[in-house]
């Protein structure tokens, strides 16, 4: 876990946009503007989805910034982003992920093997009933190997701009949620330092 003499408080947003990136009426960036220090995974090419590159973007940018961070990702994003966190080292800063509409690893193949497996950090993983990337079922399979809570959002499309996903108050809730879940390990880890310095 990360260690709070070396971290700030409340945990930095990241956005981890899917195929083609976010636009400026996107939640991802309506979401970046309700939190203060806000970043956003760039990608070298945001046409061309490879699982191993964008996952190092990621990987890259938790490596140079300060945290700690909660992720937002959004569609491959989502796939990119829980391949990089297979990497321990990579995901200490990292204490919460938001997963919207992930899209099916089926349908990216060529963009590299995809193995889900349980993150050591807390998850929600939102799915949609009528989400063209990805099945309700595989939503839901999806959040179970990854050990993410799962959120049925209905009939909310891809969970993008073009299903009226702009301004998304609830994806605040979301993170807002992710970031209290995080803060009692923040503060006990903080008792802990003060009563070690204590006894020094």
């Amino acid at each position: 876990m990360f260690s709070c003499t070396k971290s700030t408080w409340p945990p930095r947003l990241v956005t981890v946009p899917g195929l083609h990136g976010s636009e400026g009426a996107h939640w991802q960036t309506w979401l970046e503007r309700q939190f203060a220090r806000s970043l956003r995974v760039e990608q070298a090419d945001w046409d061309a989805p490879d699982l191993a590159r964008w996952a190092k973007s990621l990987r890259d940018l938790l490596a140079h910034e300060r945290g700690p961070f909660v992720l937002a990702a959004h569609s491959f994003g989502c796939l990119a982003t829980a391949h990089a966190l297979q990497q321990a080292s990579y995901a200490n800063d990292v204490v919460g992920v938001l997963f919207v509409a992930p899209a099916s690893p089926q349908k990216f193949a060529s963009a590299g093997a995809f193995d889900a497996r349980r993150l050591g950090v807390p998850s929600i993983l939102i799915g949609s009933e009528t989400d063209p990337w990805m099945p309700l079922a595989g939503s839901r399979d999806l959040a179970h190997r990854l050990g993410s809570a799962f959120v049925n959002l209905g009939d909310a499309g891809h969970i993008n701009t073009a299903a009226g996903f702009g301004p998304w108050p609830r994806a605040k809730y979301f993170v807002d949620t992710l970031m209290h879940c995080a803060a009692p390990l923040r503060f006990r880890e903080e008792t802990f330092e003060a009563a070690q310095h204590a006894f020094v």
